[in-house]
């Protein structure tokens, strides 16, 4: 699989595209990894935003069961779903206004990835702001 997504998109859409991020898949689920990304993206100061059918509570932020119902501007959208889902939600995005999509480890849509970027969006896919935020000395 080629790479999608140098060093300095993911730089940037940790450090300058904003600090709103939109998760989704992040529900109260502790075991799960949006979980602890979440939690993760708080301590960068960032915050996050819980998109999930239960639009639950998580980490004292108000859960939202779609991106469309947002009620205010979203940044970054960190996407915790599978492949075959994947691509509607950046296209989710680009309607919504944000700066940049984040595809988490696995997820990967080739199509969604140009279209996206096409439409002038930062974007990376198969990785994780777990990992590659302490790879660049983020924390």
């Amino acid at each position: 699989m080629s790479e999608y997504g140098d060093t300095e998109t993911v730089r940037r859409i940790l450090t300058e595209d904003g600090d709103t991020w939109a998760v989704v898949g992040l529900s109260g689920n502790r075991a799960r990894a949006a979980y602890g990304v979440a939690a993760l993206l708080q301590r960068l100061g960032k915050r996050v935003v819980p998109i999930h059918p239960k639009a639950e509570t998580v980490h004292g932020e108000q859960g939202y069961a779609s991106l469309a119902e947002v009620p205010f501007p979203v940044d970054v959208v960190d996407v915790f779903v599978n492949s075959g889902l994947a691509g509607a939600v950046a296209d989710q995005a680009v309607a919504a206004g944000a700066k940049a999509v984040w595809f988490q480890l696995d997820v990967v849509d080739a199509d969604a990835y140009r279209r996206t970027t096409d439409a002038g969006l930062d974007m990376v896919m198969n990785r994780c702001p777990a990992i590659e935020a302490p790879r660049l000395g983020l924390i």
